[in-house]
């Protein structure tokens, strides 16, 4: 078998942000969208609310879980490529055009849907609202996946997301085993947990060599408190981390402990927070750093990540990034 390089490969729910400012209440009641959820809407209404939204001003990132996750980690000038689903329209190209910009090879299919997209109203008390249209992003297919995808990867990295779709998951799964590479996986989201329990302790056994979760997640799964939770999930993983918020991280590897506390951030916005976290996480990983040291590189990146509004990190921020992560190695 040949020799695997370092690249991330992720696989998700490829989703376009559009980051919308708005005055106030206005249009979300006009919308039909309670203030501060998370809709899902289905293509006609995604439709009506991009047309309401055409001459507002509007910054646009490539979202997704898995896609922040590997952005993070191509930012630190890590070789990265990511398996996605767009629309062969705008928000596709600009997606692929985005994430190859950033250095992120784009292994992206192409839909007759639309390209997904999660739109982010902001008021000016800074609360959130979100409608979501996954469009082309949940047509990805296992049939669509192909060996040479995996070829020469080192880690493997899915978002919890695509859980629902057993098939896709396994012939992933088998394919990146195939190829000799490592799989990671973020549970993403506590009600998916909770829909595929059975389903996510089949490949955790089976396949996964890193899982990440938060409390929420990891209670869902096991039914314990973090620190029994991830005793349990080690079980199963070389490594398993539950992020515990404001207080931190625990990591289990190598049948050692570590609490590693979290950084002191002023939060804005905790979009992506945890898929960072995984970006720091991975890079040390992959870096040989110390465990404890991977968890520090973690909450350096999920904190900064939260200081700014969507994942968008500026440039100056990265560099300071930088900077923290070659004090810890030398640490």
């Amino acid at each position: 078998m040949e020799k695997n390089s370092d690249t991330v490969l992720g696989m998700g729910n490829a989703l376009m942000d559009i980051l919308v400012r708005i005055n106030n209440d206005e249009l979300l009641n006009r919308l039909d969208l309670p203030k501060g959820s998370m809709t899902l809407v289905d293509r006609e209404k995604a439709s009506k609310i991009l047309k309401q939204i055409q001459y507002l001003p509007k910054s646009y990132a490539p979202g997704g879980s898995a896609a922040n996750t590997i952005r993070g980690l191509a930012a630190l000038d890590h070789p990265t490529a990511y398996i996605g689903s767009v629309g062969d329209d705008e928000l596709g190209y600009m997606f692929k055009e985005s994430i190859a910009k950033e250095k992120v090879d784009p292994l992206l299919l192409t839909s007759l849907n639309p390209t997904g997209h999660a739109i982010t109203f902001i008021t000016p008390d800074s609360e959130r609202t979100f409608a979501t249209f996954l469009g082309a992003a949940t047509d990805l297919s296992a049939e669509q996946l192909t060996q040479k995808m995996f070829s020469g990867k080192r880690i493997f990295h899915i978002e919890g997301y695509l859980i629902i779709d057993h098939p896709l998951i396994l012939q992933a799964l088998k394919m990146a085993r195939k190829a000799g590479v490592e799989v990671s996986y973020d549970m993403a989201s506590y009600n998916v947990v909770e829909e595929n329990r059975d389903f996510i302790r089949k490949i955790l056994s089976e396949y996964v060599d890193l899982v990440f979760a938060n409390e929420e997640e990891a209670r869902t799964f096991t039914g314990k408190e973090p620190k029994d939770a991830l005793e349990e999930l080690s079980e199963f993983c070389k490594v398993a981390v539950v992020k515990t918020g404001a207080k931190g991280s625990l990591v289990k590897m190598e049948e050692e402990l570590y609490m590693v506390r979290a950084i002191e951030a002023e939060p804005v916005d905790t979009t992506g927070a945890g898929d960072l976290y995984a970006s720091g996480f991975l890079y040390g990983y992959i870096n040989d750093f110390l465990p404890e040291q991977c968890g520090k590189i973690g909450s350096l990146l999920g904190g900064k990540v939260i200081e700014t509004i969507g994942t968008k990190i500026t440039s100056e921020t990265w560099e300071e990034i930088r900077e923290q992560i070659q004090l810890i190695k030398e640490d």
